[in-house]
């Protein structure tokens, strides 16, 4: 596939701001209220490569209130994915979790130093 991945860097719940944040980045598969984790496929980057993404950051509050501060969030729905639609998007670092419930995408490595090694180790063994 031409595209690239947003993986989430951490584990939590995701927040309608992040995805507001994030929608600039690609297709998102997970909505606001998600349990998502470390090493988690989140949506379609845009771009080639792979992407480290916060999913779960919230809006900062201030002390400070305004009428205009809080401005109604226009998400574009997540895309849900069949499995069959699941196993054309797989790369090869990467996973299919199906449980009863949902079917989940996620890099083979999770933690993302060990995807940092894995791919030295892959560009290493093309080049000798």
């Amino acid at each position: 596939r031409p595209t690239g991945s947003l993986v989430a860097d951490r584990r939590g719940l995701v927040t309608s701001f992040s995805c507001f944040q994030l929608q600039e980045r690609g297709t998102l598969f997970v909505s606001p209220g998600d349990e998502v984790y470390e090493g988690m496929i989140v949506g379609e980057n845009a771009r080639v490569d792979d992407l480290d993404v916060n999913a779960v950051r919230e809006k900062h509050l201030t002390n400070i209130r305004s009428s205009t501060a809080d401005e109604l969030v226009r998400l574009v729905p997540a895309r849900t994915l069949s499995l069959d639609q699941a196993l054309e998007f797989l790369r090869e670092d990467e996973c299919i979790e199906v449980t009863p419930h949902s079917v989940r995408l996620r890099k083979a490595e999770l933690a993302q130093a060990d995807r940092m090694k894995a791919a030295r180790r892959a560009r290493a063994l093309a080049g000798a």
